[in-house]
């Protein structure tokens, strides 16, 4: 799809902080870090939903999870626990219609409800690479 951002990150038109990637998925660094090390993995196929999307792709796409939810906990071991969220439409709070699931650690110290707010303000640009370093370095 032409106008995706997360088309054009798979197609390398858009720079992302990558932590996984193989023939069939991608997996990079969200950019508002609701937690550190937050982390969207997504297929490579265009496909809006779950609501649209086959079994293979599902497959594919889960089959994933655990793998990176491991590598994101090694990365950093003070997590706690983990949110696995998937927003379908846009009445579910999709705010990007091409499906991915959001890993999101927590914390002991955090405090949020799960509200994806923007949090780029709140890290550099180094501290942003340097996660995702931790995180496919453990994959």
């Amino acid at each position: 799809m032409t106008n995706c951002i997360f088309c054009k990150i798979i197609n390398n038109e858009i720079p992302s902080a990558k932590v996984y990637e193989d023939e069939k998925v991608l997996a990079f660094l969200d950019m508002s870090q609701t937690t550190p090390g937050h982390t969207l993995v997504i297929p490579k196929e265009h496909v809006q939903d779950v609501f649209v999307m086959d079994e293979s792709t599902a497959a594919d796409l889960f089959a994933r999870v655990p793998k990176i939810a491991r590598a994101i906990e090694k990365a950093f071991p003070e997590i706690k626990g983990m949110n696995i969220v998937n927003n379908n439409r846009e009445f579910a709070y999709q705010s990007v219609f091409h499906s991915h699931v959001h890993l999101i650690p927590r914390f002991e110290q955090d405090n949020f409800a799960i509200n994806f707010e923007n949090n780029q303000t709140s890290y550099s640009q180094e501290e942003y690479a340097d996660r995702a370093n931790k995180i496919s370095q453990n994959i």
